[in-house]
């Protein structure tokens, strides 16, 4: 972390996670910084992967994201509803480590939000199968080709395992590096539906 980053006073954060978020991710993609809405979403399978975070709720203390309830993160999150998520913005030495309970957005809500998705995100949605074993590239392309002659047809279709689930925080990480390894590090805590507390905890 040999490079100029951005000084964070704690002291100045909002009373709400959220709000802090908000302005860290808008912070991130004004950097530029690639794929800045990325996460690695964690699973108590124990799993890991890389996934797209398509909302954030402030006020209440949610994130937001999208999968197939039939995939390897769908059959866990099913089996065990509790997740992490962690964002990391190398260019900015900032990461964020979100922790709770996951709950499942109303059908209505996510047919809508599939609906917006670019046409390539919804054929490949539609193909499915995810970490299935794949004998032949070409049996990929045969679904794909397929999966798209469907959407053309019905551009209104969603597939029928596809989930919106949203991480409830229990508790929130901010943590900002510094080139001289003063780093710090800031902890909120939920104390009950609405209220936070917050603390500075050693780096």
């Amino acid at each position: 972390m040999a490079r100029p980053l951005p000084a964070f006073e704690a002291a100045e954060a909002p009373e709400r996670p959220g709000e802090l978020f908000v302005s860290w991710l808008l912070g991130a993609l004004r950097a530029g910084v690639p794929d800045a809405q990325t996460m690695v979403l964690s699973t108590a399978g124990p799993d890991a992967r890389v996934v797209v975070l398509r909302e954030v709720d402030p006020a209440e203390g949610r994130w937001w994201f999208a999968g197939d309830a039939h995939s390897p993160k769908g059959r866990e999150l099913a089996g065990d509803p509790r997740a992490a998520l962690t964002f990391y913005w190398p260019a900015l030495g900032r990461q964020v480590r979100v922790r709770g309970a996951v709950e499942l957005g109303e059908p209505a809500g996510t047919a809508a939000a599939f609906r917006l998705l670019s046409p390539n995100s919804r054929i490949a949605a539609l193909v499915g199968r995810q970490s299935e074993p794949l004998a032949d590239p070409d049996e990929f392309s045969t679904a794909w080709a397929n999966a798209a002659e469907r959407l053309a047809a019905d551009p209104d279709l969603v597939p029928e395992g596809y989930t919106r689930y949203a991480v409830r925080a229990a508790e929130v990480e901010f943590w900002q590096g510094a080139a001289d390894r003063r780093h710090v590090r800031l902890h909120y805590r939920r104390t009950d539906s609405h209220g936070w507390r917050r603390e500075l905890t050693w780096p």
